[in-house]
């Protein structure tokens, strides 16, 4: 579950950070009250702090799951 929500935050990060880039617009800061308020910088610090709880991920081992043909309840 954990996963999902750091997952879900980093889409949001990565998304606004795609319309920063591409179109110089900041949809958080824009929802928010500005790039500056206290809810944009909130946000922001959450969305880095998923960042960092994230890093961890990248170096878990892929778990293949049983092979295929094989039974699952042995």
């Amino acid at each position: 579950m954990l996963k999902k929500i750091i997952l879900a935050l980093l889409i949001i990060g990565g998304l606004n950070w795609g319309l920063v880039g591409l179109f110089r617009f900041d949809c958080v800061g824009w929802l928010l009250g500005g790039t500056a308020s206290i809810f944009s910088r909130i946000v922001f610090s959450i969305v880095g702090l998923a960042a960092i709880t994230a890093i961890p991920m990248l170096f878990e081992r892929d778990d293949p799951g049983p092979a295929e043909g094989a039974d699952p309840l042995h």
